[in-house]
């Protein structure tokens, strides 16, 4: 098994089911949790083969744009990788980590049982925080026809995974229901080390994003 081929094989599958795509869950944003992924896992001893699989096949087909379904990315990505030859190991290792992967407002278990989990997940909650998770959350947001803020609806603690996917809320809600938590969730010493200054960007600019709302820059 050529690792290396498999995995430029999985990139070119990849780029050409996400490419263009426009609310943020972008081949572009596959590749930045690939990188960060392939950083976090050398530090952490993780095995390189699994992660860049798992990084490059996580979103493949996300649960927000399929319906609710969760099984969908998993099953897609054990068919891709059976049809090039991946070891069944392989396959199991990185579809239980695209199908424990999400967030889901919080209302699901998706703790991970290995490193390599552990790394790529890291990294596609690093790529929601910052600079690059602030135009995502919004991009996601029109295409969800949300508000951008409404001071009326407050921000939810969810009960369970459906209250969360027929959920109607605001882009800057989910600052607060997600993005801002994610800091305290990170798992590796790397992941957490680079949430912190993403993180605090984030309040920077809700601290902005506020003074304009209420014109406080006027009085």
């Amino acid at each position: 098994m050529n690792k290396q081929l498999i995995v430029e094989k999985t990139k070119e599958f990849v780029e050409s089911k996400l490419g263009g795509e426009g609310t943020g869950h972008d081949y572009f944003h596959i590749l930045r949790v690939y990188k960060t992924s392939v950083y976090i896992g050398q530090k952490e001893h993780a095995d390189l083969f699994i992660v860049k699989l798992a990084a490059l096949l996580h979103d493949i087909a996300d649960w927000k744009f399929n319906d609710g379904n969760s099984d969908i990315g998993p099953e897609i990505s054990r068919q891709w990788l059976t049809s090039i030859g991946v070891d069944n190991d392989v396959i199991v290792s990185v579809t239980n980590i695209i199908r424990t992967i999400s967030f889901k407002g919080g209302t699901t278990d998706s703790s991970q049982d290995t490193i390599e989990g552990k790394v790529v997940q890291d990294a596609d909650r690093l790529d929601a925080l910052g600079a690059v998770g602030i135009a995502r959350a919004f991009a996601y947001g029109g295409y969800r026809k949300r508000e951008l803020y409404n001071p009326n609806i407050k921000p939810q603690k969810y009960k369970d995974f459906e209250q969360y996917k027929n959920n109607v809320d605001t882009t800057v809600n989910h600052f607060y229901e997600k993005l801002l938590l994610l800091k305290d969730l990170m798992n590796t010493p790397s992941g957490k080390s680079m949430a912190i200054e993403r993180h605090k960007f984030m309040e920077g600019y809700l601290d902005q994003f506020f003074r304009e709302w209420d014109c406080i820059e006027i009085d």
